[in-house]
């Protein structure tokens, strides 16, 4: 029987076959279909979009942990609270963007790059 660990990283890697095929294929498509110019300027603006997208996924997760931290101190109503509950879902939201969301965007930016020197020579 499979356990837990087993079904979800299959279930994982199933879902991460599209959006690498993404990343694997728009850098050639746009390389060979737009020229290298157009594959400079998609480069530039992924990059741009990813930085800005990392930085707040990284600062709104760490806000929303804080914001959890903080009430369980004692402020707004402290634990048991409904503002404590609602805390606790911002944290359970907050938590993947800023320990993978955020540095998944580096392996996105990586993998554009380095599937476009590759292919590079040849536009």
């Amino acid at each position: 029987t499979a356990t837990c660990v087993d079904i979800a990283t299959t279930a994982a890697l199933r879902r991460m076959i599209l959006p690498g095929a993404i990343a694997v294929s728009a850098p050639v498509l746009v390389g060979f279909g737009l020229g290298a110019a157009s594959l400079g300027g998609m480069l530039g603006g992924a990059l741009l979009g990813c930085v800005l997208l990392a930085l707040m996924m990284a600062n709104a997760g760490g806000a929303w942990d804080n914001a959890k931290k903080y009430v369980e101190k004692g402020n707004l109503g402290g634990k048991g609270s409904d503002t404590h509950s609602a805390v606790v879902v911002g944290d359970t939201v907050g938590d993947p963007f800023k320990d993978t969301s955020g540095p998944s965007m580096n392996i996105l930016i990586n993998v554009m790059a380095i599937v476009s020197l590759v292919i590079a020579p040849l536009l």
